[in-house]
């Protein structure tokens, strides 16, 4: 069984309507999985994700067990500018939907959207939250560390790298300075509902490889979930890593040339040299971009002109 219903998130000073679609799949006897994609309007992976196992559900003969819901493009608002936050104007106190779950009915645009959405996954047993990462990004799964739960469930959807991401007094200043209990996972996990951020690498694009890998990691965890019949098709040994803020920063303004050694899936070890922050004008070798940390290469900034503080390599630690 399939529904389609329109849900009004909120509504603009003139009156108009924010809305997005709900569907929902299965015979409602069995757990309930919740799914959503674009919460940042330029990740568009996961939009197509839910398209086509839309598609694949549909022409299935076997019905879900259980419920599957899925919201396609969560926040309308981002998705139409084509940006990871919304315009100032629109919420100056919450600019990015993804920090302030569950939301607030009474509270700012993003705050009553994120309450009307958790009125869904606030009700699930599970919740998978499709993002896209940078174009040069590994596809990987974030989870919440040490939730077993959260653990088995980034194990099912199947990719190559698990990244496991520490909370509050575990976690780097990071955390708090851009309010990550804010997340939808985060806030999901806390109120006992495991649930798990795929980053299916590249964004504004509709990349074959990482969209497939999202509807197989959609189709697992329902699987998993025994919602359809078979086995997940996931990995039997994926790395798994720590520290999902462990970056590499500029530290100035200029251009950056990364080396072989920061192409996406290398190891690396502390020291090792990954490129060079060059002056554009001077010449200057300004900075020798180097791992602090041995780990797995997961992200690099290919769009050579960079500003002081901004992300140049993303290195995960192993975890044993």
């Amino acid at each position: 069984m399939h529904e389609a219903r329109q849900l009004t998130l909120a509504r603009f000073p003139s009156g108009v309507e924010i809305e997005t679609t709900v569907h929902t799949y299965g015979d409602g006897d069995g757990p309930t999985l919740y799914t959503q994609a674009a919460q940042h309007g330029q990740e568009v992976n996961g939009v197509e994700v839910l398209r086509r196992v839309h598609e694949r559900l549909l022409d299935a003969d076997e019905e879900i067990s259980g419920t599957l819901v899925s919201v396609p493009v969560a926040d309308p608002l981002t998705f139409d500018h084509v940006t990871y936050t919304t315009p100032e104007n629109l919420d100056s106190v919450n600019a990015n939907m993804n920090r302030c779950w569950p939301g607030d009915e009474e509270g700012s645009l993003h705050e009553r959207m994120a309450a009307k959405l958790w009125e869904y996954a606030g009700e699930a047993d599970a919740i998978v939250d499709l993002h896209t990462g940078s174009p040069d990004m590994l596809t990987h799964t974030v989870y919440l560390a040490g939730d077993e739960e959260c653990r088995a469930l980034a194990e099912a959807f199947g990719s190559d790298l698990l990244l496991a991401e520490a909370a509050g007094d575990d976690a780097d200043t990071e955390w708090e300075e851009r309010n990550f209990g804010g997340k939808l996972r985060v806030a999901a996990t806390r109120e006992g509902i495991p649930s798990v951020t795929p980053e299916l690498a590249h964004n504004k694009q509709l990349v074959e490889d990482a969209i497939e890998a999202g509807v197989t990691g959609v189709l697992n965890v329902l699987k998993e979930l025994d919602m359809l019949s078979g086995d997940p098709d996931a990995p039997a040994d994926p790395t798994t890593a720590k520290n999902h803020l462990g970056r590499v920063k500029a530290t100035d303004s200029g251009l950056f040339l990364p080396n072989d050694a920061a192409d996406l899936g290398n190891e690396v070890e502390s020291g090792d040299r990954l490129g060079t922050l060059y002056h554009p004008t001077t010449f200057e070798e300004l900075q020798q971009v180097e791992a602090d940390r041995d780990g797995i290469v997961y992200s690099v900034a290919r769009e050579a002109t960079v500003t002081a503080g901004s992300t140049l390599v993303g290195v995960a630690m192993r975890l044993e």
